[in-house]
């Protein structure tokens, strides 16, 4: 018989300690770039916060090596299973804290990480509201990150060939450089012969050649 709780809402699903999110949260101040807006250390206090975060720290530059060192340590001493990084642009280190996060044995797709310098202090004049969307920033980055899954690498050979679609004049010359370069090319035309609008004219100017 199902109890009052069940039938509400439902059997409840319990997740393994071991799968359990036991996530580290890392608030750059980039210097002055981010810290000279947005109050880090209240940041870093309102993640410590969240469900599933374990360690909340907040350092002058992440991306340095002691900063990686942070996280590599808080890894391995805190059994952290996911991270998020708040600090600048994916673009410039997600592939740094990555690296550092399969360096200290964590699957490297257990990361996220949250633009608050282009999207919060770069942007702001109000360091109280620089301030609160770098809170909402991070909290969604420790939500994200507590849905994540391993992923693994994988390598898959490629064909060295490839297909152009169009055997016009772009299309021929597309072949033929692929060709040149060594590809096996497959060129498609729809029209019964290739040359595209150049097979319609008569000649060409301003040498007069035939066009075909």
């Amino acid at each position: 018989m199902k109890t009052t709780e069940e039938a509400r809402y439902g059997s409840v699903q319990v997740t393994p300690a071991r799968d359990r999110p036991r996530i580290g949260v890392y608030v750059c101040h980039c210097g002055t770039n981010i810290a000279g807006m947005v109050d880090v250390e209240a940041a870093a206090e309102y993640a410590s916060q969240l469900d599933g975060v374990v360690v909340a720290r907040h350092y002058a530059y992440m991306c340095s090596d002691p900063g990686q060192g942070l996280i590599k340590d808080d890894i391995r001493e805190e059994g952290l299973n996911r991270i998020v990084v708040a600090s600048c642009s994916p673009l410039m280190h997600e592939t740094t804290f990555r690296r550092a996060c399969a360096e200290a044995g964590l699957n490297p797709y257990l990361f996220q990480m949250t633009n608050i310098r282009e999207h919060c202090s770069w942007v702001s004049d109000d360091p109280a509201k620089a301030t609160r969307k770098a809170m909402a920033l991070v909290s969604a980055a420790v939500r994200r990150v507590s849905l994540h899954k391993s992923l693994e690498m994988r390598q898959v050979e490629v064909k060295q060939s490839a297909l152009v679609v169009g055997g016009g004049i772009a299309g021929i010359e597309a072949a033929l450089r692929l060709a040149d370069a060594g590809k096996h090319v497959y060129l498609v035309e729809r029209q019964p012969s290739i040359g595209g609008h150049m097979s319609q004219l008569y000649k060409t100017f301003p040498t007069l050649d035939c066009a075909a």
